[in-house]
């Protein structure tokens, strides 16, 4: 391979395993800027896979290539059901917001594998009949150097999640319901006093994140394992909460880490070919997407400034 095959690789690969991750790290940014914290993402995606995965196999003969793209609103669909689960406690019952999300995390893959094997009499779904695949991007992969560096032979869903980053990072800045969502974040009791419904908002945060979550774990199952089973979501939300930390909570930032996190884990894919890395065991290329969790967290940890009311219980004002 020559070296703009090599960097081709690279980015193509990156680009798709960073697509569910961006997606999640933005649904955590949503849920974290109304001040609650979702742990429970990984648990999120968890049921987006299984979501994705079962509509794709009992649908594909009706919808055929729209099948994946269905399956990723309804993973999302599921997401907000579950994010409403964690919603409901944390804002209304007021429990600790870590332990409800950790409850959501143990729940949610025993839910799925019961539930798989109750429909398939197996622990996996098996291959899934429609899958993302890799594809070029309309015209602009006939750009000279760049366009096949960046646009050919690359994941449709991580331009779709790149998208949903630049609205998003608009809705939060740009737009009286993003200034709305960040005060209730960072000044509840004011934000009150303004007339702004605080528990609406937060409701909207959460229902954001789940939404967004379901579909990055829809994407991981109809783009990456294509199929659903235990290990099809395996850490991949707890990297999504590194990416958010990591980019800032703004939507740009967070963006930004996933596509870093998303190299991550592409080395165990392409190591091989990268004269570099080559030479180092597959096993270290396989926990580097962990490594890099836990370095940028002990790095980054102590300087990200997170909303000021982030994780406390908010006690609406008689």
């Amino acid at each position: 391979m020559n070296a703009l095959d090599i960097i081709q690789l690279i980015v193509s690969s990156s680009l798709i395993y960073a697509a569910p991750l961006i997606l999640t790290a933005l649904g955590g940014t949503f849920s974290e800027r109304s001040g609650v914290v979702n742990i429970g993402l990984e648990g999120i995606m968890v049921m987006g896979a299984f979501m994705s995965a079962i509509f794709n196999i009992f649908f594909a003969s009706t919808f055929g290539g729209w099948t994946p793209w269905l399956g990723l609103l309804a993973g999302g669909i599921i997401g907000i059901v579950f994010s409403l689960i964690h919603a409901v406690a944390t804002i209304n019952l007021r429990a600790d917001h870590i332990i409800s999300g950790t409850v959501i995390n143990l729940a949610a893959p025993a839910l799925g594998v019961f539930l798989t094997r109750a429909i398939f009499g197996a622990a996996q779904t098996g291959p899934l009949p429609e899958s993302f695949g890799i594809t070029n991007i309309f015209l602009l992969h006939r750009i000279p150097i760049i366009g096949p560096i960046l646009f050919g032979n690359t994941s449709a869903p991580a331009f779709f999640g790149i998208v949903i980053a630049i609205i998003s990072w608009f809705v939060l800045f740009k737009t009286t319901f993003g200034l709305r969502l960040r005060s209730v974040g960072e000044h509840p009791h004011a934000a009150e006093t303004l007339g702004i419904k605080v528990y609406a908002m937060k409701y909207s945060g959460v229902m954001l994140s789940g939404l967004l979550g379901g579909m990055g774990g829809a994407i991981q199952a109809q783009a990456i394992s294509n199929e659903f089973g235990i290990l099809t979501i395996a850490g991949q939300g707890f990297i999504a909460m590194a990416a958010m930390i990591f980019g800032k909570w703004n939507p740009i930032g967070v963006m930004g880490a996933a596509i870093f996190f998303g190299f991550g884990q592409s080395l165990a894919r392409i190591g091989t070919y990268i004269p570099i890395i080559q030479d180092i065991p597959s096993i270290l290329l396989l926990i580097m997407p962990y490594l890099l969790t836990i370095i940028v967290l002990v790095v980054v940890i102590g300087r990200s400034e997170a909303p000021a009311k982030l994780g406390e219980t908010y006690v609406k004002t008689k």
